[in-house]
């Protein structure tokens, strides 16, 4: 089966309601309420769901417990008066509450905007596998990089409001480990999450015809060998047209991490583009998933983009 593009949410307008929640770790109030203010300053409603600023009675790398978190989301998503559903941070945590969630009312409420990475990733595959809808690689509110980072805002404030204005993607540190041209639909995210997703119930069987979407933090290059390897084995990248780099925060020094790369996705004979500049790196721009996509990485240093065919809003 050859991957599909997905449903595409309505792009935000002015005062817009946005839901924010908190799917897997704790959320320090300060940083919500930063990030907060900068979405009023987009001229939008933000409200944080009542449980985002918890944290589980006895696990704190939890915020809040797994019935709140997935309570906060579904109620979120189903509340015809949010827009837009935006996520505070991520940590860990989704994977215990993605199986609490009503995917049969949460795909009758019809697709949102849907913003996060790193840990959400779980949920950007449960969205696309579950419920049919695309989703948006990007920042998150209550996080360093979306609070300091002017490019990060930007990225993610044009997305929402103006997105046939950003559908080519591509720092100018962006190049091609492997040199060509492909055409897929955009899916993926976290290296790892993706990894400890597969195999669980409702998870992805087959990314025929995928472009995959790649970064991840705090994996030491063995560890990030043993993530791909763990990929390949089991026919997770079968079939895929082309893999699309973006930053690799914390994973030990970055001569390391190419030769994991080149080593373990060389193989394959796709394009594969590094640095492209979205993930947990400095700046993180926001990249649409479920969505028809053009990667190009040409040969001899050429700049390598990621254009999406369509608007990742409608």
């Amino acid at each position: 089966m050859t991957l599909e593009p997905l449903a595409r949410p309505a792009r935000l307008r002015p005062g817009a309601r946005v839901a924010v929640v908190a799917p897997s770790g704790p959320v320090p109030a300060e940083r919500m309420e930063r990030g907060l203010d900068l979405l009023r300053g987009w001229d939008l409603d933000p409200v944080a769901a009542p449980h985002a600023l918890d944290t589980h009675p006895e696990l704190d790398h939890l915020a809040g417990t797994d019935e709140d978190r997935a309570r906060d989301l579904q109620e979120a998503w189903c509340d015809p008066s949010v827009d837009a559903v935006l996520c505070a941070r991520g940590g860990y945590g989704a994977h215990r509450m993605v199986d609490l969630l009503d995917w049969a009312a949460m795909r009758a409420a019809g697709p949102k905007v849907f913003v996060g990475y790193s840990d959400i990733t779980v949920l950007h595959e449960a969205f696309a596998l579950r419920a049919g809808f695309s989703t948006l690689h990007g920042p998150m509110i209550g996080t360093e990089v979306f609070l300091k980072d002017a490019a990060t805002q930007q990225a993610l404030r044009t997305t929402l409001f103006e997105p046939e204005s950003v559908r080519t993607l591509g720092l100018d540190a962006a190049a091609a480990l492997v040199p060509g041209t492909a055409r897929g639909i955009t899916f993926g995210g976290c290296a790892s999450l993706l990894a400890a997703d597969a195999g669980t119930p409702g998870a992805r069987t087959s990314a025929r015809g995928g472009l995959l979407v790649l970064e991840d933090t705090g994996e030491e290059p063995y560890r990030l060998d043993g993530i791909l390897t763990r990929l390949l084995r089991i026919g997770a990248l079968d079939g895929i047209t082309g893999v699309v780099c973006g930053s690799w925060e914390a994973c030990g020094p970055y001569g390391g991490v190419r030769s994991v790369l080149a080593d373990r996705l060389g193989g394959l004979g796709i394009p594969v583009v590094e640095e492209l500049g979205f993930g947990h790196g400095p700046t993180a721009l926001t990249v649409p998933l479920g969505v028809p996509a053009v990667l190009d990485a040409p040969a001899g240093g050429g700049r390598c983009t990621l254009t999406a065919q369509v608007p990742a809003l409608v």
